[in-house]
This record gives C-alpha cells, sequence and structure tokens, in this order.
C-alpha cells in the first residue's frame, strides 16, 4: 500500500466512526473503497464530510430504532426499548434530582402555593408508579438475561449483564452512605409534615447528589467534603453502567415475542407516569418559581425539565415503534 493510499484510509477510517458498528462490520470495508476513490478526485471537500456525518447520524437513529428504514420486527422491538431504557433513566436522573428538592424543602414546611402541592402530589404518585413498573421491567429481563449467559453460555450477555449488575451496586451502595447527609434531616417537626418517607427521599437525594448547580460555581463546592464531590462524579457513571447494561441486555437477549409484548407495554406505562411526572414539574417551576423561599425553582430546575421534555420524547417515539411491531397497535412493520 503506497503512503498516499494509506493516508486516505486513514481519513476514511475516521470518517467512518460517525456510523455504528454494526453499519461498518457491513458496509465498511466497501464504503472506505468509495472514500478513498473520492479522495483521489477531490482531497478536500467539506460538503462530502458533511454528507458523511449526516449519513451516520441517520444509521445511528435507525440502529436504535428512532428514523429510517425499520430493521426487522423483533430487533426493531429490542432498539426501540433498549433506546426507551436509556430515555427513562436520563430523564429520572433529572426528574428525581427535582423532586428531591422538594422533599427537602416539605420537610421544613408546607408549601404555601397551590401549585406546588399539586406538583409535588403529582410527582410523587408517579415516581412511585415508575418505580413499581421499573422493577416490574427489570426483574424478568435479569432472571432471563442470567440464566441464558449461565445455562447457554451467550457469552455476549456477560458483558452488559456484568455492568448493569455493578451499575446497581455501585449506585445503591453509594446512595445507602451518602444519604446520611440529607439536609431535610434537620426540620424540627418533619415527621409531621414530610409528603414522603424520610429514608425514601433522603435515598433519591443522595443518588442524584450530580445533578446540581455548583458545577457552575466551583469555589462553592470546594467546600464539599472529598468524598460527596467523588461521589457526584462517580454516581452519573454508575447509573449510565445501569442503563447502558440494561439496553445491552435487551439489544443482545433472544427475549421472545411474549416477553417483548410485556416489556412493550411496560414501557408505554412507563410514558405516561413519565407525562404525569413532567407535568407535576412543570406545574411548581412555572408556577411558583419566582416565590422566594425553599421552594424556589432555580435555573437548574429549568434546565433539568427541558431535559426531561427531550428523553420523554425520544422514550415515545422509541417506545411507539416497538410496540408497533410486538402488538400490532398500529400497521406491521
Amino acid at each position: 500500500m503506497t503512503a498516499g493510499r494509506a493516508a486516505s484510509a486513514r481519513r476514511a477510517a475516521r470518517l467512518l466512526r460517525w456510523y455504528p458498528a454494526s453499519w461498518r462490520d457491513r458496509y465498511g470495508a466497501e464504503f472506505t473503497e468509495l472514500l478513498i476513490a473520492e479522495f483521489a478526485e477531490q482531497p478536500r471537500s467539506w460538503r462530502r464530510a458533511v454528507d458523511v456525518a449526516r449519513g451516520g447520524l441517520l444509521a445511528r437513529l435507525a440502529c436504535a430504532g428512532l428514523a429510517g428504514h425499520r430493521l426487522e420486527p423483533s430487533e426493531q422491538a429490542r432498539a426501540g426499548l433498549a433506546t426507551a431504557a436509556c430515555s427513562m433513566a436520563a430523564f429520572l436522573a433529572f426528574g428525581v434530582a427535582m423532586w428531591a428538592q422538594l422533599t427537602i424543602a416539605w420537610e421544613w414546611a408546607p408549601p404555601s402555593g397551590a401549585a406546588t402541592r399539586i406538583g409535588m402530589v403529582a410527582m410523587s404518585a408517579a415516581a412511585a408508579l415508575l418505580a413499581v413498573l421499573a422493577l416490574a421491567a427489570a426483574v424478568p429481563l435479569f432472571w432471563v438475561a442470567a440464566r441464558r449467559a449461565v445455562c447457554h453460555r451467550a457469552r455476549r450477555l456477560n458483558g452488559p449483564l456484568l455492568l448493569a449488575v455493578a451499575g446497581a451496586v455501585v449506585l445503591a451502595a453509594g446512595s445507602h452512605h451518602f444519604q446520611n447527609g440529607w439536609p431535610g434531616t434537620g426540620a424540627l417537626t418533619g415527621a409531621q409534615r414530610g409528603l414522603v418517607p424520610g429514608g425514601v427521599a433522603a435515598f433519591s437525594w443522595a443518588a442524584t447528589l450530580s445533578v446540581s448547580s455548583y458545577w457552575a460555581h466551583p469555589a462553592a463546592l470546594a467546600g464539599f467534603p472529598a468524598g460527596e464531590i467523588a461521589w457526584m462524579a462517580v454516581s452519573p457513571l454508575a447509573l449510565s453502567a445501569l442503563a447502558v447494561g440494561v439496553a445491552g441486555m435487551v439489544r443482545r437477549a433472544d427475549l421472545s415475542p411474549r416477553l417483548l409484548r410485556y416489556e412493550a407495554r411496560l414501557a408505554g406505562a412507563a410514558g405516561a407516569g413519565m407525562a404525569a411526572f413532567l407535568a407535576g414539574g412543570c406545574c411548581w417551576v412555572l408556577a411558583d418559581s419566582s416565590r422566594p423561599g425553599l421552594f424556589h425553582a432555580g435555573a437548574i430546575d429549568v434546565a433539568s425539565l427541558a431535559v426531561m421534555m427531550l428523553a420523554l420524547s425520544v422514550a415515545r417515539l422509541a417506545t411507539g415503534r416497538a410496540s408497533e411491531c410486538v402488538l400490532g397497535s398500529r400497521p406491521p412493520c
């Protein structure tokens, strides 16, 4: 291989990174040759780079079950459910952080505004529903993945399964350790005023410590204990490991049509719960955000709402495309 062709091959390899691994395995060699030929005719072209990037992003969306040509029905269902799981994890990370903020304020004094009361009740009920649905979805999925990894020696499931278990263990252990620093503990009348059990609120607060505006104020953040700062950095990694592991199990496990239908129905119900949670958050932020005091909504809450809206939109799209294949709610794939 000449030096010029080797350089062109390296350029082509860099451009191919826009595409998902599955696409590169199938079409990478052919597309590389095409790019090398184009480099010989036109060494530099920003339009070509933009077209490749656009095509790669569309391919990634199609691989995630969100756009483009539909996959095979079972693969489309698994891709949609995996994407929905990751979107729901992002939604809960920001949503629970907002909810935990309100539980702390309620421990110290009940809100005076009706909008805050309504929003908090809606968010609490939706959070309980989402927790039940998540548990109902995770138990059979972990059981099937673990059984097939052990009994059928499906090595491709080992990585996602171990990643999900490790993420869950780290998140649970770390949150349990740091929940003792929950700010609501000092409330004098918390037993009478708390809407949510103190242990649940403290655990949720510790699990979402990373969602904080203190990241934008390094001087204030430096006053935190070193262990707490380390946990604020580690906890989102643990949650990401859990979400990616679950998504990997959904994509790689040979789930039965019955289990896919079950998971799709739970995902649809979770979408409704997310919408109710988001409505409660909007009710608080938009109606009572200007009021001073513990229930005041800040910029981090507005940003959290934006992230939650995006996550809900992605989850609903992914769940809808998955449900079309396994539930037959729309024309078949």
